[in-house]
Parts: structure tokens; sequence; C-alpha cells
């Protein structure tokens, strides 16, 4: 294979190696899921080079094959006359030859009408491998017409035996010894033992059977130890005067339309009769041999469990005499296209698109992929890339599956951090809407910022335990944190017995300001119910709200070990300051910018400009109040 120029497979600004080792860089966590990907993209190229996967690429080819041949129409010269079950069940086969097998005379006097046609070849798919003890008569017939006709005959390489010596058998078998031919060879064949050995016109027709046992190819030439014997197919086509290529085997290209066929009883029958009717045969290559079920001449085929021999064979000869045999196309060409397949699907979720659009593009590809291996069926080449597409396939689902655990474990972390911060419905509402990606991303934005002290806690805690001054704290908080939430609020922070909120982050909220107003009259509301539970210690406490609207940066801020979602800028040091202001002047006081936000939803009391620190300029302080 010649080199690939190097920037072949940019990808962008990255080679391609450039962005594998980006994809196995990281954190540790990934590890498990790159580990994985590794372990099946080994066992992929393995297993492509060790035929693991030849099961599935044969058996999804045998599928495309049969809808490609469904309408396949075979070469009219090749003609099968078989030895049906009508022909053995005829009243008058049985008076004529009688139970199968029937003497051989008989196929003698079938072929002897035939060829009076003129065929270009005739073929035995039937192997006379006894003589006829009872009958010796009987196979002198046969053998006279084999030899008048020059009639071609099967030989079976048998799985075990006596091996016969190869340098013995007749040149009329046309067995062809090589430069390195070993002498002492030998073959246990079955040979047409019932014909003289001067009319060996043979050749093997083995089934070629592939690991699951169904066959796809046919014997051309068996090779074995320097000798080649001939296969059937090839000595018919050399009959019949067709080039044959020099091969040892060849994929079979099957016709979904069946071969022109005759019964053999119905030429039998005609050649006994007054009036014979001998079909046309001139010119056609005439193959002989048993269909009927009961013979068990019934092989399993891509067309199905149940093929019948002499079909089997008559499909290698008319794929030699049009030359149609399917050409397979090279294993490496698979295992390229998974390991590029793999390898893409694995950079694709480096960049964390969605993996439905993934998917979506997978199967357009593998719709096109199967799509040319159906049409590259017409030019005969057969290309099965099923097991390469399984593998791209599974490495979809175990990086959708990653991608799903990590994107989930991430949003059940950002869920448990905003959980923190804002009402549960709130963080629901973030899940459900696929927004906590934006929700987690720092941006500057406008917000309104409250912050609330409480007043005259020293004088309560100074008389209570420390176990009973929680308990209180935690109380008030809960009051004053049900506000915030009620009002789609997000909760900042607890800064010792302070409390810091801040409105339109992390989701939307277009009255921003109302809502925090309404807030902070909630709390103040909130808070006289807490005063009543604290009894005469009530009138000590109290707290302190102010409120700003302005521009914030908004995100998650902290170490790599703690993060804390907040907001940060001037806006929030103006609302701390106005909430400094809020002694001995309102409960509640808000900025100029949040009563102009607020328009007229609430009444507001003018408490004229204060200083505050930090500012040069005096901020104009307001108290909110309900419309009367």
């Amino acid at each position: 294979m010649p080199a690939l120029p190097v920037g072949i497979f940019r990808l962008g600004d990255s080679t391609l190696f450039e962005r594998l080792k980006k994809t196995f860089a990281g954190r540790p966590g990934r590890w498990p899921t790159r580990l994985l990907f590794c372990l099946l993209l080994a066992g992929f190229a393995a297993g492509n080079h060790f035929s693991v996967f030849a099961d599935l690429d044969a058996r999804a080819g045998d599928i495309l094959l049969r809808w490609h041949v469904s309408e396949r129409v075979p070469p009219a010269e090749i003609v099968l006359i078989d030895i049906d079950q009508a022909s053995l069940d005829d009243p008058q086969m049985l008076e004529l030859a009688g139970n199968w097998p029937w003497p051989r005379a008989i196929h003698g006097e079938l072929l002897d009408f035939i060829a009076a046609s003129r065929p270009a070849a005739i073929a035995f798919d039937l192997i006379f491998s006894e003589p006829d003890v009872f009958r010796p008569g009987s196979d002198a017939v046969l053998t006279r017409a084999i030899g008048a006709t020059s009639a071609l005959l099967p030989v079976v390489l048998a799985a075990d035996g006596e091996a016969t010596p190869l340098r013995q058998l007749p040149p009329v078998m046309s067995i062809r010894p090589g430069p390195q031919a070993d002498p002492d060879a030998g073959l246990p064949l079955i040979a047409p033992k019932a014909i003289d050995p001067a009319f060996w016109r043979t050749g093997l027709i083995n089934f070629l059977a592939d690991d699951d046992r169904v066959g796809r190819r046919y014997w051309i030439d068996y090779p074995y130890r320097g000798w080649t014997l001939p296969s059937l197919p090839r000595r018919i086509a050399e009959q019949a005067g067709w080039a044959v290529p020099a091969r040892d085997a060849i994929t079979l290209h099957w016709y979904g339309q069946p071969f022109r066929k005759y019964s053999y009883r119905e030429l039998f029958l005609s050649a006994q009769s007054r009036t014979p009717q001998l079909p046309d045969l001139a010119g056609k290559v005439v193959i002989i041999g048993a269909a009927a079920p009961g013979l068990h001449d019934l092989r399993p085929t891509p067309l199905g469990a149940t093929t019948p021999g002499p079909e089997i064979l008559a499909t290698a000869v008319a794929n030699l005499r049009d030359n149609d045999w399917l050409r397979p196309v090279a294993p490496h060409w698979n295992l390229l296209l998974g390991l590029f397949g793999m390898t893409a699907v694995a950079l694709a979720f480096t960049r964390r698109p969605n993996p439905l659009a993934i998917a979506a593009l997978l199967a357009a590809g593998s719709l096109a992929i199967n799509l040319a291996a159906f049409l590259l069926l017409a030019r005969n080449i057969q290309w099965t890339p099923f097991s390469a597409l399984l593998a791209t396939w599974l490495t979809f689902a175990l990086a959708a599956t990653a991608s799903y655990l990590r994107e989930r474990r991430q949003r059940d972390q950002a869920v448990q951090m905003f959980a923190r911060f804002l009402d549960p419905n709130v963080v629901r509402s973030l899940t459900d809407e696929g927004q906590l990606a934006r929700a987690e991303a720092s941006a500057s934005r406008e917000i309104t910022v409250l912050f609330s002290d409480i007043r005259g806690f020293t004088t309560i805690s100074e008389s209570r335990s420390p176990e009973e001054v929680v308990t209180l704290l935690n109380r008030y908080f809960d009051l004053q944190v049900a506000a915030i939430f009620e009002q789609a609020g997000t909760l900042d922070k607890f800064i010792g017995d302070a409390i810091m909120a801040f409105w339109n982050a992390p989701l939307d909220v277009p009255d921003h300001a109302v809502k925090a107003v309404r807030a902070a009259l909630a709390m103040s509301r909130a808070l006289e119910v807490f005063q009543q539970e604290l009894g005469e210690f009530g009138e000590h406490f109290d707290i302190g709200i102010g409120i700003h609207t302005g521009p914030a940066v908004v995100g998650f801020l902290g170490a790599s070990q703690r993060l804390d979602y907040t907001a940060i800028g001037d806006t929030v040091n103006l609302s701390s300051r106005i909430e400094g202001q809020t002694k001995g002047v309102a409960r509640i006081l808000v900025s100029e910018a949040t009563r102009d936000a607020c328009g007229n939803v609430f009444e507001f009391i003018d408490h004229g400009e204060v200083t505050v620190k930090g500012r040069h300029r005096p901020v104009r302080l307001f108290e909110p109040r309900e419309h009367a």
C-alpha cells in the first residue's frame, strides 16, 4: 500500500494524530472509557485479521446478495435435466427402469438421445462409483454412450480412504503435474469405476463450504503437492471452448431465477416413443443430475439451506461462461474502514456534539455504504463491510454511553451545587430545559442584589446557650430563605448572620428588581412572625435589608476543591453599603436604580442622598412599601 501524505487526515488545525493525542489526554476518570475503546479497536483489528468477523460479513453478505440476484436470469445456454421426484414416481419409469438406482443403460439411452441435438457439452452430476455386478451389460451401454458423446463425469475427493497415486490415473482425467510435483502424491478419490478408465473425462465436484458450512465458492483447479486437479466446471468450459481463468476457486454469482430445466422422465419417455420430441439443445451445456429430495444432493448456499447440487454446478459453469463470478473486496479494506469509522466516532465525541447528530450521520453513512455494496454486485464486486460497520456502531454505543454517564455525572454535580443556591423547583427547570451549561458559564449581566443583616442579635445570644442560638438562627434563616426562593431568587451565601441573594441569574428573570423588593417585604413580614416567637426578646431582634440593581459578573468562583456560585462587582458592594445605611432609617432601603426598575409596582419613600464608602458620588435611597 503506498504511503499516505502527512496531512491527509488533517482535521481543522490538527492532524489526526494530534487529535488522537488530545483524545487520550485528560482527567484520569476518563481512562476506563478509553481503555474499553482501545480494547474494542484492538479486538476489531485482530478479529478482522483472524476472520473472527467473517461469519457476520458472510451471512449479511448473503442477505444482500439474495436481494441483488432475485431477478437475475441464468443464461439459456445452460440446461438442467433433473432426476426429480416425478421421475422416480412415474409409473412408466417404474415399469421401464424400476426403482432407484436405475440400470445405467437407462442413462446411456438418454445420452444417445440428447447427443442427437449436438449440445456443446454433456456432463453428469452423478457418481458411477461401483460397477453393477448384476448387470454388467448395463454399464457397458453407458460406457459406449459416454465414449461416443465425450460426456463428462464427476470425481469426488473423499474425506478419508485409500489414496490413489496421482501419477497412476489415466491422462484423460487431465490431472496436471507442475514443475515441483511430488511423484508420490496421492488422494482418496471416488472415481467412476463403473466406466472404462479410458473414458474418465472427469472433474472435481466437491462442495466447497466456508467455515459456517455454507457453500459460496466452487473449485476451478484443486492444487495438491504440485499437482492440479481440474473441476467439472473447468472441463465443461474447456469442452465448450470458453476461456477459463487460472485460479483455484471462484465466488459464485447466483441466479434468483431458475435455470432452464427438463424432467428426466420427460426426455427419456419421449426417446422411447414412436415420435420422439427432442428439445433444441444445440450448442448448449447439458447437466444431468439428481434434484429429488430423497436423493440427498442438497447443499446450504446463500440461496437457501437445500440448494440442489446440479444448480450449484450449473451456476459455476454459467459464471465461467459469462466471466461474471464475484470478485470479493480484499479484507484489508474492511479493516481500514472499521479503524477509520471507530476513530472518527471517538474523535467526534471529543467535541461533545449531540449524540443524535452523530447517530444520524453514522446511519446515513452506513446506509450509503450498504447501498454502495449493493450496487457493486451489479459490477461483479462483492464488498461485505458489515463487521466494520458493527465495530463503528459499537464504538458509537460505547462513546454515547460514556458521554451520557459523563454528562449525567456533571449534571448531578451541577444540580447539587445549584441546589445550595436555588429553590428546588428552579433547579428542576434548569435540568428539564437543558440550561445547565448556560447557567454554569460565567457572564456579565444585570442583576438585583439583596443584602440582609441582623440587628440586636448580641442581646439574644448572651442570654441563650450556643445550641439554642444555632436553633434560633436556623429557624430565622429558614423563614428568610423561603421568602427569597418564593420570588425565584438565588441564595448566594450566608456571611455570619447576614444573607446575600440576587435575581436574574442563573435564569433570566425579566422583573428581577420587583421580585427582589417583594422578597424583602416578605422577609420583613417573616421577621415579625419570628419576633413573636422570640417573646420578650423579639423587640431587640431586627434586620436591615439593602437592594441595588446593576451589572455584575456571575458564575462559579473558587478553587477546584470548592466552588461557589456568586456575583462580584460594584453592584454587590453597593447593595452591602446600602444595607449598612438602614440603621435608624428604615428596615429596607433600595437604590434609585432599583426604584426605577420597579416602576409603579410599589410606593417609595425618598430618604435622600447619602455618601457611602468607596463612592465619590452620593447615592439616593428609597424605602419601598406596598400600595395601600
